[in-house]
């Protein structure tokens, strides 16, 4: 039962109750945003969504982090090293970094953070008690013992300002990962305390503390007068005064919120409010134009479709899936720009490459070409596999509702060069318990990036890597492949990595285990009064430097 009338007072009391701040005519800058997807804990344990990552990316900190080109910088860590090996890692930890205050603390004051307590919380996520949803960026990476266990010795707080981390065998990517929320630090005091409810008692070392959360209703925020970090002036960040989360999960009506300044940004909007919003062109509509910013960035996230190249757990194996040569041709009769001209406002760039996307700087359309549109071509190479319009290729592709206008359309496509699609509707958990387990022969997916690297693209194709336990969806399995990826993970030379990781590509390319749709985009609404937010091809949210006039 809603309780709207208590909660908006108790939320009114509460932001009033922020440190102080320039006023904006209620005193203070409050900073609002929506969440409309569900949010489920503020444990960065548990951070394993866009929801939870933008809350917990407000209230903690961790030893590295990303600019917004997404380059490796300082964080808790003012430095380290790495050895020549690249299996040791160590880090030289600030020692100006608190604890939010809390009464977890002697006296409610929030201590120094040390080395121990990364050792703590790297252990944590690890830990099969925690079941938390990011052991896999540790697992298989970090050193192991005798017996394949994670060695007590993986982690290592040499002092309290030295912190080691020690891999079995060099992982070029690890940095990256350990930008992660997974690899956020959290104070042993409070996780002993309270548990399975450090979900909804977070403390961390963030620009905001944690204030109320109602669930269903919002989440309060409130300025850290205590955090660590400056600006290039000296002043002390964050400059909001508290950060307020909403939880309205209609879309227009979280457009039409916005459209009436109660909200100060949204971010991956939807078909309903797009069309309102932007012309078939990609540009504001005229109604719209100038009563706030609209961004749009290349974003790490690759849409395609798969084939089951594993017959083992489909109920009707279909031994078309297995010629390249058809997997080839539904890929060069998809005419992917008019696709997203017509049906998502060109809010994203044609698949004309590989898997990796735009945004990573391994990308290189000229030496990774991948299928335009090309009919006469599709046709031509479905005759060759033995299909024709007495022997038609029938296939049916699963999808999610989200994506029905997609699949229509191709179907279209397809028909006209005499492939017959039948499109299964699925409730997406559904969907994805299909396609992880392999009975989906035929399937919609996208591929959202962990961490900035093209590494973490390709490991869908690696041959180890079969879900349900791993990435690669389609069971795709290349020695040539495999062989060039275990090179390119411990390639420490950048433009040789990058060039190990062209040739993989142009692999996936030939052998088409998936056909490439589009590279998504980041589209941001902002109002004109909000400075310093800018968006990222990881569409992350980080307030600490955002301020409201």
């Amino acid at each position: 039962m809603q309780r709207p009338f208590i909660f908006l007072n108790l939320l009114w009391l509460v932001l009033l109750s922020c440190s102080e701040g320039p006023s904006d005519g209620t005193g203070k800058k409050v900073f609002k945003y929506n969440q409309p997807g569900a949010l489920s804990s503020l444990d960065p344990a548990f951070a394993r969504n866009q929801a939870n990552i933008w809350a917990a990316t407000q209230l903690y900190n961790g030893l590295v982090e990303l600019d917004g080109e997404l380059k490796i910088g300082p964080a808790i860590a003012s430095a380290w090293d790495v050895s020549e090996d690249g299996r040791a890692y160590t880090f030289y930890l600030r020692d100006s970094v608190f604890f939010h205050d809390h009464e977890v603390f002697p006296g409610g004051r929030g201590r120094k953070v040390t080395a121990q307590d990364f050792e703590y919380s790297f252990k944590r996520i690890v830990d099969p008690k925690t079941a938390s949803t990011g052991a896999w960026v540790f697992n298989d990476k970090v050193l192991t013992d005798a017996t394949g266990a994670i060695s007590d010795t993986a982690f290592l707080a040499v002092n309290d300002t030295i912190f080691k981390v020690y891999l079995n065998e060099p992982f070029i990517a690890f940095l990256e990962i350990l930008t992660m929320p997974y690899a956020y630090v959290v104070p042993q005091e409070a996780v002993a305390e309270y548990g399975k409810d450090f979900r909804a008692n977070p403390v961390g070392t963030g620009p905001f503390v944690f204030r109320l959360w109602d669930e269903g209703n919002a989440i309060v925020l409130h300025r850290n007068p205590n955090y660590w970090r400056r600006d290039e002036q000296g002043r002390q960040l964050p400059y909001l005064d508290a950060v307020q989360i909403s939880f309205i999960t209609d879309r227009k009506s979280e457009f039409l919120t916005f459209v009436q300044g109660k909200l100060d940004f949204l971010s991956s909007i939807t078909e309903g409010s797009r069309d309102m919003i932007l012309n078939n062109d990609g540009t504001v509509q005229e109604d719209f134009a100038g009563k706030f910013r609209v961004q749009k960035v290349p974003y790490l996230n690759t849409e395609y479709i798969g084939f089951q190249l594993d017959p083992t757990n489909l109920k009707d194996p279909n031994t078309a899936m297995q010629d390249k040569r058809v997997r080839q041709a539904l890929s060069y009769a998809i005419n992917k720009r008019e696709m997203l001209a017509y049906f998502r406002n060109n809010i994203g760039i044609p698949g004309h490459s590989g898997i990796v996307p735009p945004s990573l700087p391994s990308y290189n359309d000229s030496l990774v070409r991948g299928y335009s549109y090309e009919p006469k071509k599709a046709m031509e190479l479905l005759q060759a596999a033995g299909y024709s319009a007495r022997n038609p290729l029938k296939l049916r592709l699963s999808t999610v509702s989200e994506h029905k206008e997609l699949a229509e359309y191709m179907q279209k496509k397809w028909a006209e060069v005499g492939v017959q699609v039948q499109i299964d509707i699925n409730q997406a958990p559904a969907h994805q318990e299909t396609v992880d387990n392999g009975r989906a022969p035929f399937f919609m997916k996208s591929w959202l990036g962990d961490y900035p690297d093209a590494e973490n693209y390709l490991a869908l194709f690696y041959s180890k890597n079969f879900s349900p336990a791993g990435p690669n969806k389609t069971h795709f399995k290349n020695a040539a492949f495999d062989r060039l990826y275990e090179q390119a993970k411990l390639e420490r030379d950048a433009q040789k990595r990058w060039a190990l990781y062209q040739q993989m590509d142009q692999i996936i390319v030939e052998e088409a285990p998936v056909i490439v749709l589009y590279y998504d985009e980041v589209v941001r609404l902002t109002q004109n009064n909000v400075q310093g937010l800018m968006p990222n091809p990881m569409n992350t949210l980080n307030l600490e430097r955002v301020r409201k006039e």
